[in-house]
C-alpha cells in the first residue's frame, strides 16, 4: 500500500511541475499579449481539469515507480519537453488558443449583440474581441444573456 502512495505522490509532484510550466507559457504568450487582467494563480486554479490531472498523476506515478528507469526518463522527459515548448511564443499562444479561446461566437446583453472571439472567460468578466469594433472589450458575466462557461 505504501508503494501506491509513493507512486501517487510522485505523480502529483511531477504533474504540478508540468502544469506550472504549461500555464506559465499560456500566461506569458497569450494572457499578457492580449492584456487580459488575470493573475497567474487564478488562471492556474480556474483552468485545471481535475480528471486529466488525476489521470496524468496516476500514469506518471505508475511509470516512475513500476517501470524501468530508462522508460520513466524517456516518458517524463518527453512530457517535460512538450510542456517547456509552451515557453516558445508561437507554441504557447497556439496552446492557449486551443484551451481558452472560442472563435466566432455571439454574446448578447439586453441592449447589444457582440460577434467575435471569446479570449478568456474569468470568474466575473469575459474578455472578448469584437469583430465589428475591432478591439478587445470586457463584459460582465451577469449582464450576458444565456452565457454559460
Amino acid at each position: 500500500m505504501s508503494k501506491f502512495f509513493q507512486a501517487l505522490l510522485s505523480g502529483v509532484f511531477f504533474t504540478f511541475i508540468l502544469d506550472f510550466f504549461l500555464f506559465l507559457g499560456i500566461k506569458l504568450h497569450y494572457i499578457d499579449k492580449y492584456e487580459i487582467n488575470v493573475y497567474y494563480n487564478i488562471l492556474f486554479a480556474d483552468n485545471q481539469n481535475i480528471y486529466m490531472f488525476t489521470l496524468l498523476s496516476l500514469l506518471i506515478g505508475y511509470i516512475t515507480l513500476y517501470t524501468s528507469i530508462k522508460t520513466a526518463l524517456i516518458f517524463v522527459g518527453s512530457l517535460f519537453i512538450l510542456v517547456f515548448a509552451t515557453l516558445i511564443p508561437s507554441i504557447g499562444e497556439e496552446v492557449a488558443k486551443a484551451i481558452l479561446m472560442q472563435k466566432n461566437i455571439t454574446l448578447q446583453t439586453k441592449r447589444f449583440s457582440y460577434h467575435g472571439d471569446l479570449l478568456y472567460s474569468g470568474r466575473k468578466d469575459v474578455t472578448f474581441f469584437d469583430h465589428e469594433l475591432k478591439k478587445v472589450i470586457i463584459l460582465p458575466k451577469e449582464k450576458l444573456q444565456g452565457f454559460q462557461r
